[in-house]
């Protein structure tokens, strides 16, 4: 039986949440449960015949399911939107909220791998179904795969040295924990910028063993065939990576390149943007220091 866990404050709850506009009795979606702050805002909002389904991969994320019949709890990654509200005979939702990223409570213990803060495993998986693992991207990829990795997911310029270090080091003995790592790649941490570079090699690692692109783009693809006309998308995302798919998207259905103009020079887009980009006021970063690069995108199908 898993029991309760400890999670944060949901950020930009109230933003996030109003950029549904929601309709007391449509259908809405939170893919990143967690702790349930946006889902319990969500079903304050709902009337009696409204209906919330959630998705979170992790099974830490069950014990906080809320005990409300118009609420759903699907514990599968949230790539499988489309497949899993079928599943439950939903064809179209009026919203979609996605908080993406790391919660708070996966960086909080120690042992999931996460934190810069711990020594822990090297694991990173935000499922534990998962085989991939940071144990096996450090000790297994080929050198080239590993300067992609850090190149295209940390945007760390020295990617080669990065992935040719850890190769050297790992002939001798396999790197275990998140220290050894540390310890491999110590005389390119200085001590400045240690932090930040430490931050973008664990961001680069956790990026490829849960393919958070490739499951941010799937997301992003079938959301627009499931929402509504008129239904909406509230995104929170928290780096640049994720933050320029959901942009690009958001302004023409593409993810590259831009989309076929008509003999007038118009092209169709799936989306209209609603208000501005939404960032954390600095009370909110003080409460919860996860929110500090958030930026909230709201976007409504048209």
């Amino acid at each position: 039986m898993t029991t309760k866990m400890e999670y944060h404050n949901p950020v930009l709850l109230h933003p996030t949440v109003d950029g549904l506009d929601i309709k007391p009795d449509g259908v809405y979606v939170d893919v990143t449960f967690g702790g349930g702050g946006h889902s319990k805002e969500i079903l304050r909002r709902l009337g009696p015949n409204g209906k919330l389904f959630a998705f979170d991969q992790d099974e830490d994320a069950l014990a906080n399911a809320l005990p409300d019949e118009r609420f759903t709890l699907i514990n599968e990654n949230f790539r499988f939107i489309k497949r899993f509200l079928r599943f439950h005979g939903v064809k179209q939702v009026d919203g979609i909220l996605a908080d993406l990223g790391v919660s708070s409570h996966q960086f909080d213990v120690p042992e999931r791998g996460f934190s810069t803060r711990f020594d822990a495993e090297l694991d990173m998986r935000m499922s534990q179904k998962n085989d991939l693992n940071a144990y096996r991207v450090v000790n297994e990829y080929e050198e080239q795969d590993l300067r992609r990795v850090f190149f295209d997911y940390g945007e760390l310029k020295n990617a080669p040295v990065l992935a040719r270090t850890i190769v050297e080091a790992r002939k001798d003995h396999p790197i275990k924990t998140t220290d050894e790592l540390k310890e491999v790649l110590k005389k390119y941490l200085p001590e400045k910028v240690r932090n930040k570079i430490l931050a973008q090699i664990y961001q680069a690692i956790r990026i490829e063993v849960n393919q958070e692109m490739d499951v941010l783009k799937e997301f992003i693809e079938q959301s627009l065939e499931i929402l509504k006309q008129g239904g909406r998308f509230s995104v929170i995302s928290y780096h640049s990576l994720e933050d320029r798919l959901v942009k690009r998207f958001i302004k023409n259905g593409m993810f590259e390149g831009e989309p076929e103009r008509d003999f007038y020079g118009n092209f169709s887009v799936p989306f209209k943007t609603i208000g501005k980009l939404i960032v954390p006021d600095n009370e909110e970063i003080k409460i919860n220091n996860r929110a500090r690069s958030a930026k909230l995108r709201i976007a409504e199908k048209i």
